[in-house]
């Protein structure tokens, strides 16, 4: 299993940069090994029946970027400051602009009062601790920050004030991702109601997703990648409404690959899950056994990445490249911000 296998021509102008307006006009390609349908978002309703259950990843995204100074000497020097993920003991770890010019112990100062002191740095990181902690830290990132777009955004286009409704789901309340679970993104809250009326069920889970999630893999025997390391949680009560459905024979719905790598974490054997908190580096390519999940609600994936892979083992390689040979042909938009697909094995 080479990484050319997951590999496929884009074209340029199917990368979405804006999301469909509202969220659930998106289209939705729904899938199943002998059949494509070109539908929208709001006639997901339609392929899910009573009693399933959709599992949502609530974590909320902070606004991650931040532009700021550096003083040494009387001269100021701009930083700008990429927040990757809390460490145990509540300081940052970052990507820092240029951190080849900030020393241990330096501190940052960004707007409305933040700032943050360099404690240490390694492996391309550094590791901070800001001046603010709790509510107040996060009221004061959400004047400074910016929402940390993925780089085949940010790469088109900067961040605005419009990215920190769009770039969040409408059941966000979790606070520590610094990437969006993007297939939650298509979700409004009347699309939510359609589906709870029609007695379908939901389970909140929570994945913290990391900026590791764009890195490329750079291992041509994909066996041999090293995933990246992830935090979350399944609660008692998620638990419990995913375990029961699989023991009645109801389908368990993951929306997004965040909420479907955590729910396979936390399974305990096939149809089976217990409460689980921790960090998962589950990576799942074709040859796994789902344990949990029993279909996918999906955005469209880089190629050559660990989703193109998990997405495959789903459905199968070959038919993952019938499904992205019509999105292309049929100009669906790729990536956070564009359209959706509902893989039913």
């Amino acid at each position: 299993m080479k990484l050319s296998d997951f590999d496929f021509e884009l074209p340029e102008q199917l990368i979405a940069t804006r999301p469909a307006v509202p969220r659930s006009a998106s289209r939705l390609l729904v899938a199943t090994p002998d059949t494509l349908e070109d539908k929208a978002v709001t006639d997901l309703g339609d392929y899910l029946r009573a009693g399933d259950v959709l599992v949502l990843n609530d974590t909320k995204v902070i606004p991650a970027r931040l532009f700021g100074h550096r003083a040494r000497d009387g001269n100021l020097s701009k930083m700008e400051v990429t927040l990757l993920s809390p460490t145990v003991d509540g300081a940052w770890r970052a990507l820092v602009k240029p951190l080849r010019k900030v020393r241990d112990g330096e501190v940052i100062t960004f707007a409305a009062g933040l700032e943050a002191e360099v404690i240490s740095r390694a492996d391309g990181q550094a590791t901070m601790v800001f001046n603010r902690e709790g509510q107040a830290f996060d009221d004061a990132l959400a004047e400074a920050g910016q929402m940390p777009l993925p780089p085949y955004i940010a790469a088109k286009r900067a961040a605005d004030a419009q990215d920190k409704t769009d770039y969040q789901t409408v059941f966000a309340k979790t606070t520590g991702a610094v990437a969006a679970p993007t297939a939650s993104l298509h979700f409004d809250e009347a699309l939510l109601a359609k589906l709870a009326a029609k007695g379908v069920e939901f389970a909140d889970v929570t994945l913290h997703v990391g900026a590791g999630t764009f890195l490329p893999v750079k291992v041509d025997d994909v066996k041999t990648h090293k995933m990246h390391a992830e935090w979350g949680n399944v609660s008692a009560e998620a638990a419990k409404i995913i375990a029961t459905a699989k023991a009645e024979g109801r389908r368990v719905i993951p929306v997004g690959t965040t909420a479907l790598r955590l729910i396979e974490s936390a399974a305990t054997g096939a149809g089976q899950i217990a409460p689980w908190q921790g960090e998962t580096e589950i990576f799942i390519y074709p040859g796994y056994a789902f344990q949990i999940a029993d279909a996918l609600m999906t955005n469209f994936h880089l190629p050559k990445s660990t989703l193109m892979m998990l997405v495959s083992a789903l459905m199968g390689q070959q038919r993952v490249c019938e499904i992205y040979d019509h999105a292309i042909a049929h100009e669906y938009r790729f990536f956070s911000y564009g359209d959706s697909s509902l893989l039913l094995p």
